[in-house]
């Protein structure tokens, strides 16, 4: 929900209309604070809801034990998703890079004393990224206040927040289910590989794939934003050729990234399992994966970099009905499918989801090339100065 902002407040920001970023980013936090309650209570009862999907008991139970201990970072969570968003659309970058590096440099040995030194466990991993949350929100809200550079574009009229909570959520729903139909997806498939034969080999293998694909996904996902941000500058700012020109940049510096990452990956295939146990039935079913994974990994980049263009652009209505069809009338029945029928286990499940995204690529590529990026410039004025339009009229 939190990527509304990036349309919103890198519009508003484009256009200078520097009083509508403060508005955009209050409204968000009130909604955002609320859909953390129910969220909450569902965390409380994920045990059960596991269980009730046919998983593990000792694993929902850990599953659950966590997800407990994690309900306070919900909420310091969401406002960081908020601030982030805010200060990204005003190309502020080095203060959230300072932040990230001094909490990343205290979360290290808080995680360990929670883990191992008070002998916490699970629930001591939880509470230091609750911790780590927090410490990185005050951070920045210290800088927020007290930074000259965002004095133009905190400032709130109450009025104006309440108002803004519709124009947030007409963007917000579509982003979340956008981006959550994409992550879903994922999860799923870890959640099926429950069901296979040998469970603990093909689930944690999975578990590992998917941790390698989002540890890659931070590199493109910031490029994404970055994208995000230039294409929502410019079109608040009615220049649709440098959006354009934007667009090209992210791509091009995206498609050497991932060549690198993809041959880095590849060539350490027979040692990548070791990083995550020393089980040599894993680490030889990883070096299995791991071409598949490079193949996943390179079109994901794509897809990642384009949904950071619709976000920016806002049309995450038709990005939500892209994801809706790519994974979930193609690629999750591809890796039932695969996985259960053709009996390929783990990698079918993989191969399928790998589809869906090739889908979504395929699709999210059509849709930008054939944006009339004029008249996406022309409705990103009329959002932003759509009071001052209805003023002349009167």
């Amino acid at each position: 929900m939190a990527s509304a902002l990036e349309t919103l407040c890198g519009q508003a920001y484009g256009a200078q209309q520097f009083d509508k970023l403060g508005a955009y980013t209050y409204s968000a936090m009130i909604s955002l604070i609320l859909v953390c309650i129910p969220i909450s209570i569902l965390w409380v009862y994920i045990d059960k809801l596991l269980m009730l999907l046919g998983q593990d008991p000792l694993v929902s139970a850990q599953a659950h034990k966590f997800s407990v201990w994690l309900i306070p970072t919900l909420f310091p969570y969401a406002i960081l998703q908020l601030i982030v968003r805010y200060l990204l659309s005003q190309s502020l970058i080095f203060p959230m890079l300072w932040s990230s590096v001094v909490v990343l440099v205290l979360h290290v040995p808080i995680c360990w004393a929670l883990v191992f030194r008070l002998k916490f466990g699970i629930a001591g991993a939880a509470l230091a990224i609750g911790i780590s949350y927090t410490l990185n929100v005050v951070l920045l809200v210290v800088y927020l206040y007290r930074s000259k550079a965002c004095e133009k574009t905190r400032a709130m009229r109450l009025k104006d927040v309440f108002s803004s909570i519709k124009e947030f959520h007409c963007f917000a729903i579509p982003s979340a289910v956008m981006i959550c139909l994409e992550w879903w997806s994922y999860e799923i498939v870890v959640l099926l590989s429950g069901l296979l034969p040998n469970t603990q080999l093909e689930t944690s293998v999975l578990s590992i794939c998917l941790t390698i694909d989002n540890f890659h996904y931070l590199i493109p996902y910031s490029f994404g934003v970055a994208a995000s941000t230039r294409v929502s500058n410019e079109l608040g700012a009615g220049n649709p050729e440098a959006a354009k020109m934007a667009l090209f940049a992210v791509s091009t510096l995206g498609a050497l990234e991932v060549i690198i990452a993809s041959a880095i990956l590849f060539c350490s295939r027979s040692v990548l399992g070791y990083a995550f146990s020393d089980e040599k039935k894993v680490v030889n079913y990883v070096k299995d994966m791991t071409p598949l994974l490079c193949f996943t990994i390179f079109v994901d980049t794509i897809q990642t970099i384009l949904s950071g263009v619709a976000r920016g652009s806002g049309w995450q209505g038709i990005g939500a009905y892209i994801n809706l069809g790519s994974y979930y009338l193609v690629g999750i029945p591809m890796a039932i499918v695969l996985g259960f029928v053709c009996h390929l286990k783990g990698k079918g499940l993989w191969s399928g989801l790998t589809i869906g995204i090739v889908t979504q690529c395929i699709l999210l590529t059509l849709v930008t090339c054939l944006t009339n990026w004029q008249k996406q410039a022309s409705k990103a004025r009329e959002r932003m100065f759509k009071e001052e339009l209805l003023d002349e009229e009167r």
